[in-house]
């Protein structure tokens, strides 16, 4: 891949492309910094096992497609790893693959502050803003969360961000979604402050600024999807107290209350410093460096 001696929306989003690219499969690029998994394949996190791959290839029905149960949906129908090693989301425009992925990019630019996001050539998000109701059937886990965060980081150091950058950006992200019952934050600045928490499993910890009462009293546990009883158990997504321990498709509804100034301002806060961490001028010029 070549050098990018420019930062324009069209390089900017190229980058945010092969981040999030590498993040997802693993490493593709030429002699990366360090090896990245890929949250397609098995891993670990802090030594123990983790296999994220059952939400994405539509063996359980765990994505949100606005009705009261999850569904099966096949997020890897438009080739696979193939075209993102070619540095595209899909092959085609059609696919359920086609949409997570040029979801993710928008999504990852407009998170991490990059300068071109929403100008031509760099598209907006316009998905859902809550990522709560986006990942709510899907009974995510604290070490489940935590892969997902650790390849994203990792998939920046290999890029060229410092291990130093990465690591700030990684607590932030794990403070917005790796916490259950987390008030209502602003990811996307033209949605406002939205639920965000991804980690709604008993193993999760609790959020310092917790609003459980705010989340949905109960959600269903993911079954395989050809199972006839669809949802054999339930648990309550809004414990009390504090738990012990201690990021799929853009589908579903986005819903949630504003829990209040203070928690809006705490999550504004948060994204404002990963922008400032990452994708200013001196982060697009360690991405590109790597490239």
């Amino acid at each position: 891949m070549a050098v990018f001696n420019a930062s324009n929306a069209t390089t900017q989003y190229t980058l945010l492309t092969v981040l999030v690219n590498t993040a997802v499969i693993g490493n593709y690029s030429k002699d990366p910094k360090n090896a990245v998994t890929g949250i397609l394949n098995n891993g670990t996190y802090e030594g123990r096992p983790v296999s994220l791959l059952k939400y994405f290839d539509g063996m359980l029905a765990s994505s949100n497609r606005g009705g009261s149960e999850g569904v099966a949906v096949n997020s890897l129908d438009g080739g696979g790893a193939a075209p993102l090693m070619e540095n595209k989301p899909a092959n085609g425009t059609s696919s359920n693959q086609y949409f997570l992925l040029t979801h993710l990019y928008s999504y990852f630019g407009a998170l991490l502050g990059c300068t071109a996001y929403g100008k031509e050539g760099f598209p907006a998000y316009s998905g859902f803003g809550s990522q709560y109701e986006v990942h709510k059937f899907m009974d995510l886990s604290h070490d489940e969360v935590s892969y997902f965060i650790q390849e994203v980081g990792l998939a920046a150091t290999s890029l060229g961000v410092t291990t130093e950058d990465a690591t700030a950006v990684g607590k932030q992200l794990d403070m917005v979604f790796n916490y259950k019952c987390a008030a209502n934050a602003t990811v996307i600045p033209a949605q406002g402050p939205q639920q965000q928490s991804i980690c709604i499993a008993d193993d999760c910890p609790t959020a310092p600024n917790a609003t459980c009462s705010a989340y949905k009293a109960q959600v269903a546990e993911p079954v395989p999807a050809n199972d006839t009883n669809m949802y054999t158990s339930t648990r309550s997504a809004a414990p009390s107290g504090t738990a012990s321990g201690g990021s799929g498709s853009q589908s579903g509804s986005a819903s949630g209350t504003d829990s209040g100034s203070t928690a809006e301002s705490t999550g504004a806060a948060t994204l404002n410093v990963l922008g400032a961490v990452v994708m200013g001028a001196a982060g697009i010029a360690a991405l590109a460096a790597g490239l």
